[in-house]
């Protein structure tokens, strides 16, 4: 009988990063529930979500910390992307100021995160093309430079946000390759509020 695909996690801090109202919850939320709410509220705190996909032989299990876009929510960031195996940076097109923010947390997670982390850039709200403030290929340059994932997302209209996940799967090594990995995965950061062992 064929051997299922290894399962293995991913922790994925999408939020803590970026200006508020860039569209991280509405990321999260097409990617795992695949719908999308334009009136939805903005977190508090932070909430937390899963999904498991296939890559390749693999299953991969992401983790999802949402958490909010607020400054006074700033000083948690470090719970959450400690540990992690990427991070998902979101900045909004039509504003030209939030990748700016983006470009400060990215100096931030390079001294403070974890070496090997895996950088995504989201551009979101590409849909919104009369309002463009931010080019592409200025963001992208700037990604490139830091050798980040950079991809341009319409949560609304489902662009782009499952190739933004398929990136990051391809870009973390693979169970067979990750000394602390076996055939049931690997252990997992335990989340700041969770009593019980985090594994696969």
């Amino acid at each position: 009988m064929r051997e299922p695909p290894a399962e293995r996690g991913l922790t994925y801090p999408p939020s803590w990063m970026e200006d508020t109202g860039v569209g991280k919850s509405s990321i999260v939320w097409r990617f795992v529930e695949d719908s999308f709410d334009p009136n939805i509220n903005p977190t508090i705190g932070a909430s937390f979500m899963t999904k498991t996909v296939q890559y390749q032989s693999e299953l991969h299990k992401f983790l999802i910390w949402d958490t909010a876009g607020q400054e006074r929510f700033r000083a948690l960031a470090p719970m959450y992307y400690r540990g992690s195996a990427a991070a998902i940076i979101v900045y909004d097109v039509t504003k030209e100021e939030t990748l700016q923010t983006l470009k400060n947390w990215v100096k931030e997670l390079r001294q403070h995160g974890p070496p090997n982390i895996v950088v995504a850039i989201a551009g979101n709200k590409c849909d919104l093309t009369d309002a463009r403030e931010v080019l592409e290929k200025d963001a992208k340059d700037y990604a490139d430079s830091i050798h980040a994932v950079f991809v341009e997302t319409s949560a609304k209209n489902a662009i782009n946000i499952n190739e933004l996940f398929a990136e990051i799967s391809r870009r973390i090594p693979s169970v067979a390759t990750n000394p602390g990995a076996n055939s049931k995965g690997f252990k997992l950061r335990r989340p700041p509020t969770d009593t019980k062992r985090n594994c696969c």
